[in-house]
This record gives C-alpha cells, structure tokens and sequence, in this order.
C-alpha cells in the first residue's frame, strides 16, 4: 500500500510538471512571436497569425505592413490610432490588410472613434486599409490583388469579414507602383456577413471607397478630398451604399461615382456631392464605363461641370436615378443630406 501511495505520488508531481512546462512553452511562444512583441510596444508591423486586441485609447506606430491572417481576428477598441508612416512620395508598403478568412473589428463611438493616418495627414502618404473577402467576384475565385498581390474572391455572397464603425482614414494614397496608387479603403469581393458603417476617408491621393466585386454594404460615408473618385466599383459588385456625403474643395480630382465593368445593379440611397472649389462647377459626378448601371436614388449633386458621362456609350437605362433613365444632360438635385451628420470626426 505504501509503495501505491509514494508510486501516485510521483506520477502527480510528473503530470504536474509537465502541464506546467507544456503551458510555460505555449506562453514563452507567444511572448517570443515577433509581430505580438512589436504590438506590445505600440508598433504594427508583420503578420498577426493569432487573435489580438488593441489597447483602447492607445496610438500604434505602423511601419509596414500589417496583415490580419487567415483564421485571426484584429479587434481595435473606440479611441484607438494608428500612425503610419509616411511615404514622402515614395513607393510603400505601409498598409493595414485583412486577408480571407480573418476579420477585423473595428468598435469606435462617435465620441471615440478609430483614426487611421500619417503625421501630417496629407495625400499619398501611406496605403490605407485592405479587406479581402470570399464573395463573388467577375474575376473569378482565387483573383489576385493589386494591392500586395493577395488572394480574394469565392463563392460565398455571405461571406463575414468582421465589422467596421466609425472609422477616419487621413492621407491615403501612396504610390503602390509607377502606375496606381492605394484607396483609402479597398473592399475586395467582400460578403454581407462583414457590417461596415460610419466611415470617413479625407484627404487621398486615390479613391475614397473602392469596391472589387462582392456583396458588401456600406452606411454612412464622409468623403472629402479625394482625389480620384469619392466611390468606385468594379467586377460586378452588388451592394448598397446608403447615405454618403461628397465634399470636394480642391482641384482636378477625378469623380464622385466610377462605375466600371458588368452592370450587377448596385444600389446608391441618399447621396449629396458638393463642389465648393473656386473652380467650380467643374468636373464629373457620375461616370459610368462599359456596360455599368446602378439604381440611385434622393441623388444631389452640386458645382459639377458634368453630372452624368457614358464614357464608353453604355446603356442610360443601366442607370435609374430617382426611377427614370439617367440623362447626360439631367439636373440631379433630390434630398440633400444635412453635413452636420458627420460631425463626429471633427
């Protein structure tokens, strides 16, 4: 009996000791991950392989680029601020991506919502944020991104990328090539599963919002300065953007609406676009390529030398404003939205 006794005993002590080394190994790999040890110092830099929360209120340093990878979660709390560094010009690869199969979650209020920006928040000076999804796409499952040449499309329309609520990206833009530059932010072939709502994006040397494909839907844009197109969508995307104020105060930028590609008809409900340079009206509103179409409604567009253009001589029945055919030569001017709306980045 004794020997029983003293023989359980041990067996105790080694079972002990090996759980407690089993968990001391998975703690010191975690502490030993790179990417975590540079977030726990306020940088963001590398690959997150595991689920990790930002510490509200806290300003990170990003420095390169950041990847949420497949099968992980990035949460941003309210108050949170993500500084890139700036590109000066110069080709970068300083940007936030979420890759298929991750999410991120992004929770700001609107006393404390989430900046993403550069020091000075001017034009082309980092990449901005990057989702890629699993929806459909006219490119096809398994496309290729422009941006870092990631993986995206599928076949799931339901596809959930996580969630976005107010949010500010300042100074996007920067030069991914000689030839193309980074949206602020860029939604390739995301589901309706992912909820994004209460986004502003100011001051980009490229588009504001561009969507490839997908489902998604987006409420509640703020989109000023953005010198390419304010909203942009390609392969066949087929969401809604419901309330979106454009706001334009600077020179030779591109377009409030550029619609490329198969016509899936998305929908645009309220949308005010307003050119205040001393310019104005100059510019187009709405531009349509190829075969593209949308259904829009409650559209005010003001200080736009062109307010709808058919570049490539498309369809004006692919376009319904206000249930009737775009014209080229049409006044669109239905329920203006009120500005002070989105005074919660100010």
């Amino acid at each position: 009996m004794k020997k029983n006794v003293l023989l359980a005993g041990f067996l105790v002590m080694i079972t002990s000791l090996f759980i407690f080394t089993g968990c001391e190994s998975e703690e010191s790999i975690r502490e030993n991950d790179p990417v975590v040890e540079l977030l726990e110092k306020g940088e963001m830099k590398g690959v997150l392989k595991e689920n990790y929360t930002l510490n509200a209120g806290t300003s990170y340093r990003l420095t390169g680029q950041f990847i949420v990878n497949e099968g992980t979660r990035l949460t941003v709390p309210a108050g949170t601020q993500i500084i890139a560094s700036a590109s000066q010009g110069q080709e970068t690869e300083t940007y936030i991506a979420v890759m298929m199969g991750a999410q991120i979650e992004i929770l700001g209020t609107s006393d404390k919502p989430v900046i993403m920006t550069s020091p000075n928040a001017q034009p082309q000076d980092w990449g901005g944020l990057t989702i890629c999804g699993r929806a459909t796409t006219t490119a096809g499952v398994n496309a290729t991104a422009e941006v870092g040449n990631f993986k995206y499309g599928g076949t799931n329309d339901a596809d959930n990328s996580g969630k976005i609520n107010f949010l500010v990206i300042k100074g996007s833009g920067a030069k991914i090539n000689t030839e193309s530059e980074y949206n602020g932010l860029t939604l390739y072939a995301v589901g309706t599963g992912t909820e994004i709502s209460n986004v502003a994006v100011i001051n980009g040397a490229d588009d504001g919002v561009e969507f490839f494909g997908g489902t998604v839907s987006v409420e509640n844009l703020y989109l000023e300065n953005n010198e390419d197109d304010a909203i942009d969508w390609t392969e066949g995307w087929n969401g809604t953007v419901t309330n979106a104020y454009v706001r334009h105060t600077i020179d030779n930028f591109s377009t409030v609406v550029e619609a490329d590609g198969v016509n899936n008809n998305p929908s645009i409900v309220n949308l005010t676009a307003v050119n205040t340079h001393e310019n104005a009206p100059a510019g187009i509103a709405l531009q349509f390529k190829k075969q593209s179409g949308a259904t829009m409604t409650n559209v005010y567009l003001e200080g736009y030398a062109k307010q709808v253009d058919m570049p490539n001589d498309g369809p004006l029945t692919n376009v319904l404003i206000e249930g009737i055919a775009a014209t080229v030569t049409g006044t669109y001017q239905h329920g203006k939205l009120d500005i002070s709306a989105w005074t919660w980045f100010q």
